[in-house]
């Protein structure tokens, strides 16, 4: 009787960003690295067995080794840390446990091990004991032992798929950067959230993606067959030929629209009655400049500088700054490039080890705070800018500003900087435009004492939104409360718009409010002159503005600031998304 095929499971999770991924599953766990996995033969289980053996006892016997040199350098007593490490290696339940899935899963053996342990670590994280919450270092530390010690005279097998949906526990912002886009279909996780980190690097990347999918480290074994909806946020695992069939179709459709848009790529990006919109990019690495060209952006709207800075055991000097901030001015030159000053904290990467965790970090030393903090770092940075601005258009952007105290403060270490430059005989642009990200509500209530002193604002909507509406953006219990279209925040966008317009000044929105198409109308309406979105949102965006009429959204607009209902705003913009770009909508 042959084998039944397995059933199709779907797990619904919450989409953060859009796209359809076809592949196997790849699980990883939190705390060590997954081996290659690959499928064996029924003849190949016992060879994989014997496999397991002998990385088991090379453990043991340096674990023994280990203990016995801590016994002589140390004592009896320190040496027995290492017999709770022994006693995992000599659990009959552990080993059955592998024994067990090396034949029932027909995958390697050093992968058997590590999915069995996974399970084990992922229990133990989740029990209330902060005992055994603490032990999972030491089961962690056994792994990686074991792991190291498989022989590598294994059956040759030919490599796995690469391309594959990940799955895991969480992804800081660091981990998806360093994702491996050339493989990596896309991303479901337990924790996360629209607006975290993680997410709107997705949705920067172009990679589809679902957060809180519960229980999905420990139920989703690597390798099944999987179908990942970043429309819907449905992970589905050994999907039917019928739903297998339905999504490829969908694919297919949403390609259509792809080269659609592609088409219109030199496109003005002008509504139907004339007003231009300037469109460009948010951009995190360098090897993405030639998405924001292919994209036709023009520019970049927000170089976010915390992984060039920050992603390395050494943060770069400023010659390193200056080549890499030259290379982003003259491979887009002649369009603008706007440099964000690092940016570091909050959900963000930390720019140095705190003695102690902050109580709230969204709340503490994060953005323009840590620059004029650390000075030397801050005017290293600047000087960077400044050099570099003597070979195309640049900008540099002071993030996290809530007073013009912050502002002054800051452009005063960028007159320090232009003049020893000048000292030195080091060329740069003397009339470097200098602008501010308002983000925080205070900024945005004193636009109009803040606009005089610089040449843009760029609203940052995701951490404007945030601190308007008291919701941590990053915690999945209060997501449903963080709403772009509260009327607090309308009104602090058109009040920040109308500031900047009485000084003579431009305003753009670089936030996540940027890339969703059914707020263009909302953002248009309000006076909104640039919006920088990621390379892959731009085609989309652009249909947008190219389809609306400024004069209608601005009506819309009117009346959104005359409502009290977050929803009602939000069906207003929508409404007219619908109307005037139904196909991208669906």
């Amino acid at each position: 009787m042959s084998k039944s095929a397995p059933q199709e499971t779907v797990l619904q999770g919450t989409p953060v960003s859009p796209g359809i991924g076809i592949g196997p599953v790849h699980v990883v766990a939190r705390g060590f690295s997954a081996p290659e996995v690959y499928h064996i033969s029924e003849s190949e289980i016992p060879v994989e067995q014997e496999r397991f053996r002998v990385a088991l006892e090379e453990t043991k016997a340096q674990l023994d080794e280990l203990q016995q040199t801590i016994k002589s350098l140390s004592g009896e007593e320190d040496s027995r840390i290492f017999e709770a490490h022994l006693m995992v290696l000599e659990d009959r339940a552990m080993l059955d446990r592998v024994a067990e899935a090396i034949k029932s899963r027909r995958q390697n053996a050093e992968f058997a091990f590590y999915a069995v342990m996974q399970h084990f670590l992922e229990a133990m994280r989740r029990v209330p004991d902060p005992y055994l919450r603490e032990r999972t270092v030491d089961l962690e530390d056994v792994c990686q032992r074991v792991l190291r010690n498989f022989s590598e005279e294994a059956p040759r097998h030919s490599a796995p798929e690469e391309k594959h949906i990940l799955v895991a526990y969480d992804l800081t912002p660091s981990d998806t950067a360093a994702l491996d886009r050339r493989h990596v279909l896309g991303f479901a996780t337990e924790l996360g959230s629209v607006n975290s980190h993680s997410g709107i690097l997705a949705r920067s990347l172009g990679l589809p993606a679902i957060v809180g999918i519960e229980d999905a480290v420990l139920d989703i074994r690597t390798l099944t067959p999987a179908i990942l909806d970043g429309y819907s946020g449905r992970l589905i695992l050994n999907p039917t030929e019928d739903t297998l069939k339905r999504y490829q179709e969908l694919q297919e459709r949403k390609e259509k629209v792809r080269q659609d848009l592609e088409a219109q790529r030199d496109a003005a990006t002008a509504t139907t009655d004339g007003r231009t919109i300037t469109l460009s990019s948010n951009i995190e690495f360098l090897d993405e400049l030639a998405l924001v060209r292919n994209s036709g952006a023009k520019g970049v709207g927000l170089y976010r500088t915390e992984f060039l800075l920050l992603d390395g055991e050494d943060m770069p000097d400023e010659h390193e700054q200056a080549e890499a901030y030259k290379k982003l001015a003259t491979e887009l030159a002649p369009h603008p490039v706007i440099i964000r000053t690092l940016d570091a904290g909050g959900d963000k990467l930390p720019v140095e080890p705190l003695t102690e965790p902050e109580p709230n970090p969204f709340l503490g030393w994060r953005g323009i705070r840590v620059s004029l903090d650390r000075p030397g770092m801050f005017k290293e940075q600047l000087r960077a800018i400044l050099r570099a601005s003597a070979h195309g258009k640049l900008a540099v952007m002071f993030p996290l500003v809530s007073g013009l105290g912050e502002v002054r403060r800051a452009k005063d270490y960028l007159k320090e900087c232009m003049d020893e430059l000048a000292k030195d005989g080091v060329p740069f642009d003397e009339k470097l435009e200098t602008g501010v990200m308002i983000e925080v509500p205070s900024a945005a209530v004193i636009a109009d004492l803040i606009a005089p002193e610089v040449d843009f604002f760029s609203i940052g909507t995701n951490d404007l939104i945030q601190y308007t509406v008291a919701v941590d953006r990053v915690n999945h219990h209060v997501a449903d409360l963080y709403r772009p279209t509260h009327p607090a925040v309308v009104r602090l966008i058109k009040r920040t718009v109308d500031a900047a317009a009485n000084a003579g000044i431009w305003t753009g929105v670089c936030g996540e409010m940027a890339g969703d198409i059914r707020l263009t109308p909302l953002l248009l309406g309000l006076g909104v002159e640039e919006l920088s979105v990621g390379p892959h949102q731009v085609p989309r965006v652009r249909r947008a503005i190219r389809a609306l009429s400024h004069s209608e959204c601005s009506v819309m607009a009117e009346q959104a600031l005359m409502t009290g209902i977050s929803q009602e705003i939000m069906d207003a913009t929508m409404g007219m998304a619908k109307q005037y770009y139904p196909e991208l909508m669906d």
